[in-house]
């Protein structure tokens, strides 16, 4: 395999820790009983895949899920529940990413949509007094602000083509399978970080 001279990095569940039970235990407690079932629901209607694509705007979206309430949401208490979802950008996590921007070309891709970046945005700033994405990241791609997700063959293909990069030595790392197999469907070196594991246990594979 040809030396890497790049990185690609998910977001949630990579680099942010994200716990999805969060957004359902709170939405369960503004009444949303079924929260889970009208996921999986509205997942299917393409709702979520729309929104992280920007084919619909937050008021939209917030309506959609307020038609399924039991009683009137605020767009606080929706956003407040939908960020649930959020828990934090570990120190560890950072400290990883400076060292291998030492090496390497670091790129975010991230399926995301404008609420989570506009909460994840604040997040950040509040604990490190910057928003340090800035500093490590030559380039970031999100979802809701390029219309397309992965795994859709082309958001890949756009990251390798704006910056020139080669797949062959280019490393994408993602959470998810479907997302992982997507990288590998367009010749990048693909790493799946499964469930349990953390950026620190694949450190030592880029670093030495």
């Amino acid at each position: 395999m040809k030396t890497t001279e790049a990185i690609i990095f998910d977001l949630g569940g990579v680099i942010l820790d994200i716990d999805y039970h969060k957004t359902a235990e709170a939405f369960v407690d503004l009444g949303v009983e079924n929260f889970s079932v009208l996921y999986s629901q509205l997942r299917q209607d393409r709702l979520f895949d729309d929104f992280e694509k920007g084919l619909i705007d937050p008021q939209h979206f917030r309506e959609r899920l307020r038609s399924h309430a039991p009683a009137y949401l605020s767009d606080q208490q929706i956003d407040k529940a939908w960020n649930a979802i959020l828990i934090g950008l570990p120190k560890e996590n950072v400290d990883i990413l400076f060292r291998l921007k030492e090496k390497y070309r670091l790129f975010l891709l991230s399926n995301t949509n404008e609420i989570h970046e506009r909460a994840f945005r604040q997040m950040i700033e509040n604990r490190y007094g910057e928003y340090v994405f800035d500093r490590i990241f030559e380039k970031m791609y999100l979802s809701h602000r390029i219309h397309m997700r992965k795994p859709e063959p082309e958001i890949y293909k756009l990251v390798l083509r704006e910056n020139e990069l080669d797949p062959l030595k280019t490393v994408f790392v993602d959470d998810s399978p479907q997302n992982v197999e997507g990288g590998m469907n367009v010749g990048l070196n693909s790493i799946l970080l499964e469930k349990g594991k953390k950026l620190q246990d694949l450190e030592s594979a880029f670093i030495g």
